[in-house]
């Protein structure tokens, strides 16, 4: 009774007084649970939506004084100093040794796969780690997240990853709606997500199935893909009120190009490797003689002006060293650019603000528009544009989240080229995603053998990454002598020669999608000249503005994993033998150098870009 009469006093009390005792609660709750966060950068998730990243006055980055960070407009850029090494990156993220780091998504290798992206040791020898990274395709680790896990910013960007409205994309039809329910009967019990586990432990059988492990709702074909940019490409996707003296040298190359004089005998380009190879090669010779691009130089390392130069996603490195140091196509007199880059890393952007199991990207993606407004700010050549004569290079599974909405205009080059994730045809750059495995030799052992030295049809050897490869397994492991179809292989450096062995000795190389579309292997079959066999629905093939892939590959739809045996089969030799020879012919535009050569992966990749903000404009 005299509890009772304690508990009705309660609510008798004036209400003013209930109500500062219920904010003095709350007060003291929350300021428990800031010094309790598991991770110090706890807050960034409480306001997702905040307008700067790193704010001075909240002390998010322990260790490091409001006087060690750079405010650029409405961004904080920590200083070089306090940035440019493994442990201060990992500082940032309130991670002190690289033992401690997971992702969640399981991908327990990122740790040793971080820790070698950032520095400069080229001995892989010894690094049985790298290898295994090479062999098992331990690429597209990012895009574990399951839609019950993200903020309400990821959870639009996820929920709604559609394709534009004027896109050609056709929904699954039945069959491919069985194969979806097959695929996720098939799911390992390793890929379900953390949350998923935790509804487990407690009783709830109810599996959160994440984005990356479950089939497309919508497929767009290659022959459709086509189709869009050939329309595209009749058209233009800017019309300026005015016309600027750039503008005007744009649409001059464009008239040229459109006019190019038949190409023949040409000795340094393979003209069944091209749509129209005529037209390459006048746009290749009008951007050497025209293209000036201005390089911002605003942005702190190592998320900016920092390039990884070795491992998955060097891509992005290579092209930023070499684009940074250009004395060709670089101008200092923003005034005189054709196209502006904007030179950051989107895998140091992860290395550096993403909070490990959080499952929660905003911070980077705000990061970078808080960076797009602060260039919009200094500079008028942004609100010129709306940023369509600006780009960026990117390799990065994220990439696509990253940069939605306030780039979208900009030219994104992608390795994560999904049209169903807003990659535009026509307008955005499919870029290769290349592993380079020695920053001093990038072209290490490249060729491979002579087509009658081919003794397998087919060969994969990859982590069971997403929802189809364990199809591909299931259908073709130990189950065909001609189809030698892997999973995991050893460790080691003799394992990492294995791989590469059966890659020089196939005929086709299998390239299957991991979490995302893209995957290295496409590189490197053309790297170890096997013919790649693409099996990623909605992937839109690297340089796809410029190349003709029906010539020296073959894409088979995720449905016809049962009938891939058949469709290799099918293929006549002398089909084969002209592949191949395409193969050859291609690598020399899928290498990196030193010091760029004509042609290759870099011109190849600014060329591309060129090409689209050349056929984006049109006289009114």
């Amino acid at each position: 009774m005299e509890c009772e009469h304690q508990f009705r006093n309660i609510f008798q009390v004036e209400p003013r007084r209930l109500f500062s005792v219920v904010g003095m609660i709350a007060i003291s709750i929350l300021v428990l649970q800031t010094l309790t966060l598991p991770n110090r950068f706890g807050f960034i998730h409480l306001f997702p939506d905040s307008k700067t990243v790193l704010h001075k006055e909240s002390s998010l980055l322990i260790g490091y004084s409001s006087s060690e960070s750079i405010l650029v407009g409405n961004v904080h850029f920590l200083n070089e100093s306090k940035l440019n090494n493994t442990s201060a990156v990992l500082e940032v993220v309130g991670i002190t040794e690289f033992s401690n780091i997971e992702v969640e998504s399981g991908h327990g290798s990122e740790t040793k796969r971080m820790k070698r992206d950032l520095t400069n040791d080229d001995t892989i020898e010894n690094d049985q780690e790298h290898d295994h990274l090479s062999q098992l395709g331990e690429e597209n680790k990012g895009g574990g997240f399951s839609v019950e896990e993200v903020s309400d910013l990821d959870k639009n960007l996820v929920e709604n990853d559609s394709v534009p409205e004027n896109d050609s994309v056709r929904e699954r039809g039945t069959k491919p709606e069985q194969g979806a329910r097959e695929t996720i009967k098939l799911l390992p019990p390793h890929h379900d997500s953390a949350i998923s586990k935790k509804s487990m432990a407690t009783g709830n059988t109810t599996i959160k199935t994440m984005r990356c492990n479950m089939p497309p709702k919508t497929v767009m074909t290659i022959s459709e893909m086509n189709s869009l940019f050939l329309r595209r490409r009749t058209s233009a996707l800017m019309r300026p009120q005015w016309l600027s003296a750039r503008d005007k040298e744009i649409l001059s190359a464009r008239s040229q190009i459109e006019n190019a004089p038949t190409t023949q005998n040409d000795g340094e380009l393979y003209g069944p490797l091209f749509r129209n190879v005529s037209m390459f090669k006048r746009s290749y010779e009008l951007m050497e003689r025209m293209l000036k691009v201005y390089v911002y130089r605003e942005g702190e390392k190592p998320i900016f002006h920092q390039p990884i130069l070795k491992g998955l996603y060097a891509s992005e490195g290579w092209f930023m060293k070499l684009m940074e140091g250009n004395k060709k196509f670089i101008v200092k007199d923003p005034r005189k650019a054709h196209l502006f880059y904007m030179p950051f890393s989107t895998r140091m952007l992860e290395h550096s603000l993403y909070v490990r199991n959080s499952h929660n990207r905003t911070n980077l993606a705000v990061y970078l528009r808080n960076y797009t407004h602060m260039i919009a700010e200094k500079y008028s050549f942004w609100n010129k544009t709306g940023g369509a004569d600006h780009f960026f290079v990117a390799c990065h599974d994220w990439a696509p989240y990253e940069t939605r909405h306030h780039m979208e205009r900009c030219i994104k080059s992608m390795c994560n080229a999904d049209v169903t994730q807003g990659f535009k045809i026509g307008k955005d750059v499919s870029f290769p995603e290349t592993y380079v495995r020695s920053q001093r030799n990038p072209l290490r052992d490249i060729g491979g053998e002579p087509p009658n030295n081919r003794t397998i049809l087919a060969f994969f050897a990859g982590s069971m990454h997403g929802y189809l490869r364990p199809i591909l397994l299931s259908h073709w492991k130990n189950k065909d002598p001609d189809m030698k179809i892997f999973g995991r292989m050893p460790f080691g450096v003799a394992s990492k020669m294995n791989y590469i062995h059966h890659m020089k000795t196939s005929k086709y190389c299998i390239c299957a999608k991991g979490f995302e579309v893209n995957s290295p292997r496409v590189v490197e079959a053309i790297f170890y000249e096997c013919v790649p066999v693409i099996i990623s629905d909605n992937f839109v093939p690297p340089f796809f503005d410029v190349l003709n892939w029906d010539t020296f590959s073959v894409i088979v739809a995720e449905i016809d994993i049962p009938n891939l045996k058949v469709i290799l089969q099918s293929i006549p030799y002398e089909k084969y033998i002209s592949m191949q020879l395409a193969v050859k012919k291609l690598q020399q535009h899928f290498v990196w150098h030193s010091k760029p050569v004509k042609y290759d992966l870099f011109h190849m990749t600014l060329h591309s870009i060129w090409y689209s903000r050349v056929f984006m404009l049109k006289s009114r």
